[in-house]
């Protein structure tokens, strides 16, 4: 009897130990996903971050873009505002000259009716756009009529 209360003994300490062998395999395997599951995060973040930086590219470059066909459209109507004005066709020199003489007379009369509103109302808003139109309108006229430098063929 003894040999079968050791083996009912050694069955149920083999069972306890097994339970217990379970339960530490399941905290290990507990901790094994938690420390996984953090190891996911950060390369979850560390993806996010760079899709974040190629979109900030993206974006810039994009920005890039827009602004180099802005400044082409605006050249272009510049070129084309020149060329009107340069392309006076056949005409006597008096004409000609009288043609010369419009811009500076429509911006000393813009100035002018300017100085009469601003002395003329009390309202800031309407002064201040008259303002506005008096110096786009200067600027666009004379503001990029200076002669360009002339390019040397030197390399540096």
């Amino acid at each position: 009897m003894a040999n079968l209360l050791g083996l009912g003994l050694d069955a149920a300490a083999g069972g306890v130990f097994g339970i217990i062998g379970t339960g530490l395999g399941r905290v290990a395997g507990y901790f094994e996903r938690k420390q996984s599951f953090v190891q996911e995060e950060k390369r979850w973040g560390h993806e996010l971050k760079l899709h974040e930086l190629q979109m900030k590219a993206h974006k810039q470059e994009t920005e890039m873009e827009l602004a180099i066909e802005a400044q082409k459209g605006s050249w272009k109507g510049l070129e084309a505002s020149l060329h009107a004005d340069a392309n006076t066709g056949i005409a006597s020199k008096w004409v000609i000259n009288i043609l010369r003489l419009v811009r500076p007379v429509l911006t000393l009369l813009l100035w002018l009716i300017t100085g009469w509103i601003f002395s003329k109302t009390q309202d800031s808003t309407i002064a201040s756009s008259a303002v506005f139109a008096a110096t786009a309108s200067t600027l666009w006229w004379f503001g990029d009529r200076a002669p360009k430098p002339k390019l040397s063929n030197t390399v540096l």
